[in-house]
């Protein structure tokens, strides 16, 4: 560790643009401590130096980020001449043609692309582990997971290789592995970044694109750099009321009806340590002048779990039928794990009438949802029902798949639903347990109210820090 650790995104491009370290210096940085911790930790699974060296020597970075070193998430980003792997064998050898939305605007902000951490297959579970890559370990412990599917983004960043990096969340994996590690992590509202070719809707509209991060500054103004549509996006939120994204993080919130849900919609039970933390954290809103009142859902976690596999897996199968045809062969269980083989034939035997009434589930979950926010700003509840927990339960190739749902039904129980909803949802670092393991608190908003949220993060971050604790792996 060094001095510069104390420095966030934002900070390093404010450095190299006063000129007192450069984009050569702080990727040399970078790429050592990935040599130095990532034997570890396994967050680094694809490393493209010599591309970053490039694009320095040939683009001198500029911009907020300037000389930023940053990680792609190995699955939906792709960087011209790079594999993108997806965390699948399917896709071991699959170089990209081009830069997708993501590298691209990264880039023109001024971030430094070094490599690609690691995913599970299709980020497909709630641990980063895989056959392809192995298994991410959590920094704070390294017999625990890191989260999924952003896992190897969480594990990096905790490890301060770098203090921002990509990540993605289909059903929580933003949130998830930002719980799992310390970070700050928000999952923006449905469209607000364009993912590759217009695939702003993709798992029928479930998955979107951000960052996990040290600071909540870094998230809101990577969302500024990141945030319009591309042609063709058929989603496309409001933009920011007053300003930017970073503007609002240097707002007070004002006083908020906040909802505290702590009754997962499946029934799961919630940790004594989640309890815990759920309870301080409502008192803290409390003691920073907001209402703070019990509510619950009304809704069907079964109805809601079986439209989500059903565009789950219809995508799946969608696009592993387009890679057998890239490869002239039918893909096996050479090329995917058992639940993604799973998957993949679920979505083959969809309807077109199962996979509309899947969409009017989400539509009426929104609803209710919305109903929900006339009466509270934003919703409280923790981001897992569990802690981090033992690596090998939670992997796409178990020896029960029985066994295999029931863990992931108990770890991660509340996170899907905004996905399904589409709205914008936040995992906040405030509590760690008597183990000294991270429990994230999730804080959810209306549609295209990513504002409030970073303005209550702020706010949060500032009465009670976390950017300078640092896991074990650090010492």
């Amino acid at each position: 560790m060094d001095d510069l650790d104390q420095y966030d995104a934002i900070g390093l491009g404010e450095l190299v643009n006063a000129g007192k370290i450069t984009p050569v210096e702080l990727l040399d940085r970078a790429i050592a401590r990935t040599e130095a911790v990532d034997p570890k930790i396994n967050a680094v699974v694809l490393k493209h130096y010599d591309v970053a060296r490039r694009q320095i020597a040939e683009t001198p970075p500029s911009g907020p980020f300037a000389g930023v070193p940053f990680l792609l998430k190995d699955l939906g980003a792709y960087l011209k001449d790079t594999v993108t792997t997806e965390g699948s064998r399917a896709f071991a050898n699959a170089v990209a043609d081009h830069d997708s939305t993501v590298p691209r605007r990264a880039k023109a902000a001024g971030m430094v692309v070094f490599g690609k951490t690691a995913s599970p297959e299709f980020g497909l579970t709630t641990s980063t582990e895989s056959k392809l890559w192995g298994a991410t370990r959590n920094p704070w412990n390294l017999e625990r997971v890191a989260g999924g599917s952003s896992g190897g983004a969480g594990a990096a960043v905790a490890a301060r290789i770098l203090p921002i990096a990509h990540a993605s969340d289909g059903g929580g994996s933003i949130r998830i592995p930002a719980a799992c590690c310390g970070l700050f992590g928000l999952k923006p509202s449905r469209g607000r970044v364009p993912a590759d070719e217009a695939r702003s809707v993709g798992w029928n509209g479930l998955s979107t694109l951000h960052a996990v991060s040290i600071s909540v500054r870094d998230s809101a103004a990577l969302l500024d750099a990141w945030a319009g549509p591309e042609p063709g996006d058929s989603v496309t939120p409001p933009p920011p009321a007053q300003g930017s994204f970073l503007d609002a993080t240097r707002r007070g919130p004002g006083a908020l009806r906040i909802a505290l849900i702590d009754t997962a919609l499946n029934g799961a039970e919630l940790h004594p340590d989640c309890r815990a933390a759920l309870t301080d954290v409502a008192r803290l809103c409390e003691s920073l002048g907001h209402t703070v009142e019990p509510a619950a859902y009304d809704l069907s976690a079964e109805a809601l779990g079986d439209a989500m596999i059903i565009g789950m897996g219809a995508d799946l199968a969608s696009r592993l039928d387009r890679r057998a045809a890239e490869l002239g062969r039918p893909i096996t269980t050479e090329d995917v794990e058992m639940v993604t083989l799973f998957m993949i034939e679920r979505g083959r035997a969809v309807s077109a009438k199962a996979y509309v009434e899947a969409r009017r589930v989400f539509d009426l979950a929104a609803a209710h949802v919305a109903r929900l926010h006339q009466r509270f700003d934003v919703i409280l509840s923790p981001t897992l029902a569990q802690p981090p927990g033992p690596l090998g339960r939670l992997g796409l190739s178990p020896e029960n798949v029985g066994d295999y749902a029931r863990a992931i039904a108990a770890f991660s129980p509340y996170t899907a639903l905004q996905n399904q909803i589409g709205v914008p949802s936040m995992s906040v670092p405030l509590v760690w347990n008597a183990e000294g393991l991270p429990i994230g608190m999730m804080f959810s908003a209306p549609f295209g109210a990513e504002e409030l949220l970073f303005s209550l993060a702020a706010q949060l971050e500032q009465a009670r820090p976390w950017k300078d604790r640092l896991p074990p792996v650090c010492a």
